[in-house]
């Protein structure tokens, strides 16, 4: 998987960006094993609201599963999980049955996120699990066919629910595979964001080193290259897809954000709907210390760079990515 610049992405006056993403957004309630936006207002859905309202600027990208099926984040399958064969085969932790969160059966949920002022919505896997001892990362060995299939359902779950998105995917568990990076292509999708590297030093050419895709540039978003249809090097013009890397999260320091907006980059801030459930605490779970912390930091960035900061979306920058692409043609 190679990456090529995206030009343009920044509108004139703007010296950097900000982009606050939300992962594992479906409708369990604190009577689940998670609370994930089920509870609307009163509860992790709340914290979001609250963080717009503070900050008018603000915009957020929802990830949101179609059909969540994970109950544990830890396995609990005992000695199944040491059998050979059978191991890669099994959950290694319970399930839930397909369809017990499909977002299409809960109105109320699609309705509140349709009404959330200044967010978007777009996809984050189908179920979430997958057999196996990695059990969150959806995406393993599927191949192009069987990933384009269950990007389809997921669309076909938003479709019947109602759900307004935009055409972007992140990969449960970060891993984004070249079969699925030809699948979200082939399907249409115009960006995914995958890379995470919050330690990497920040500098203008840094590239991802931790999960997700690797070496994709920690500070821009690119092109995704080496996928069908690319070979002749001009797809990206005719509605290619858009990387985005994750840089900054709760256990990350102010001065990271700083020196990112210095060199001109992408703040893209990353957090998941809940702190602790299925048996796994969230280090960037959006609980109130968390959400104290992001209030500080964007008051602090507000009041250091005005309105040479662009506060966006991921849709927005692949939309002017897009548009820099077919002028250029």
């Amino acid at each position: 998987m190679t990456f090529r610049e995206c030009h343009g992405w920044l509108p004139a006056g703007k010296r950097a960006a900000v982009c606050f993403n939300i992962d594992d957004v479906h409708p369990a309630t604190s009577r689940d094993e998670f609370e994930a936006g089920g509870e609307l207002g009163n509860g992790a859905l709340g914290n979001v609201e609250r963080l717009l309202a503070r900050h008018p600027q603000l915009r957020v990208t929802l990830f949101v599963t179609p059909d969540w099926r994970l109950r544990r984040l830890v396995p609990s399958r005992g000695f199944l999980t040491r059998m050979p064969v059978l191991r890669e085969r099994i959950h290694w932790a319970p399930v839930t049955p397909r369809g017990r969160f499909r977002v299409d059966r809960f109105p109320e949920f699609v309705a509140y996120l349709n009404a959330m002022p200044r967010t978007e919505c777009a996809v984050h896997g189908l179920h979430h699990a997958h057999q196996g001892p990695r059990m969150a990362m959806e995406f393993q060995r599927q191949t192009r066919d069987e990933c384009g299939a269950m990007l389809q359902l997921a669309r076909e779950i938003f479709r019947k629910a109602g759900l307004r998105h935009v055409r972007g995917f992140a990969a449960p568990a970060w891993n984004t595979p070249p079969a699925l990076c030809e699948a979200l292509r082939e399907a249409g999708f115009h960006f995914v964001t995958s890379a995470r590297d919050l330690d990497t030093p920040i500098r203008i050419d840094a590239r991802a080193a931790g999960a997700g895709l690797r070496g994709a540039p920690l500070l821009r978003p690119t092109w995704v290259r080496g996928i069908v249809g690319d070979e002749a090097g001009a797809a990206d013009a005719r509605g290619g897809l858009v990387h985005f890397p994750t840089n900054f999260q709760a256990t990350s320091a102010v001065d990271r954000a700083r020196a990112i907006i210095e060199d001109g980059g992408l703040l893209s801030i990353k957090a998941h709907i809940f702190k602790c459930g299925g048996g796994l605490t969230m280090l960037d779970g959006l609980d109130a210390d968390y959400c104290d912390y992001l209030d500080e930091l964007w008051s602090q960035l507000a009041r250091s760079y005005g309105e040479s900061l662009w506060w966006t979306t991921l849709a927005e920058i692949a939309a002017r990515c897009q548009g820099a692409a077919q002028w250029k043609c």
